[in-house]
């Protein structure tokens, strides 16, 4: 797997409604990793529309806590609320 780019999360624009970083990536399209990968030791994030992809670089300390769920159904709701996202990409 080859890497783009190695880029700062600093860099990366961090959507607290989605859970979602993305960055800009040159087929006009954005680079997207959730704050869940992140977690789970995830250091790639991909572009949907291209081949590209970036390392991210970020101390795990320094990231946002994931939010809790009270039931299944809100952790389920959010995973398919990422997946349609990442489909409309």
């Amino acid at each position: 797997m080859s890497i783009y780019e190695e880029v700062e999360i600093e860099d990366m624009i961090f959507d607290e409604d989605e859970l979602v970083y993305t960055y800009p990536c040159p087929c006009g399209d954005k680079f997207r990793i959730t704050l869940e990968e992140l977690w789970e030791g995830e250091d790639v994030a991909k572009c949907p529309s291209c081949t590209l992809r970036i390392m991210v670089i970020f101390e795990e300390e320094d990231l946002p806590a994931l939010p809790d769920f009270e039931s299944e159904d809100e952790q389920e709701t959010l995973a398919e609320q990422i997946a349609a996202i990442e489909i409309k990409s």
